[in-house]
């Protein structure tokens, strides 16, 4: 199928709207499940509570545990929904990357590639905040399509 040059190649699918996270109703409908991925992902990556809440923009201890004991009762903030978003990318990019071991603990582990510096890639985010979260989601979609 020959495309433009300048132009996306023809698909039969039609892409998935794109989620307005300044819209409150959107932000409402989107945060109980959202949280509820944030918490298995920290589940599963062995983060610990303190760094759990600077992934999100550091949150106090009252509203995290509020938001962990009960999921659908928040309504995340428009920066606590990009950093989900970036995080649940790097969660699904590191899984088709690696088998689940290695996935479950990618953050944890030391990294030399050219973002990390020999840090785990956990306290990178965490130290990086919103800008790194998505420096790492790009770089590793990028390994996932081969540039």
């Amino acid at each position: 199928m020959a495309t433009a040059v300048g132009h996306y190649p023809a698909t039969r699918y039609a892409p998935e709207p794109l989620v307005n996270f300044n819209s409150y109703d959107e932000r409402k409908r989107l945060s109980g499940s959202s949280l509820a991925a944030f918490f298995k992902m920290m589940e599963l990556w062995k983060v610990r509570d303190e760094d759990a809440k600077l992934l999100l923009g550091g949150v106090s201890n009252g509203p995290f545990y509020e938001m962990k004991k009960n999921p659908k009762q928040k309504v995340l903030d428009v920066d606590q929904m990009y950093r989900i978003s970036y995080l649940l990318g790097i969660f699904k990019a590191i899984n088709i990357l690696h088998g689940q071991g290695l996935a479950d603990r990618w953050v944890q582990l030391p990294n030399h590639g050219p973002l990390f510096h020999g840090q785990k890639p956990l306290q990178c985010m965490i130290d990086g905040g919103p800008a790194a979260l998505q420096d790492i989601r790009r770089l590793l979609e990028g390994q996932i399509q081969g540039t």
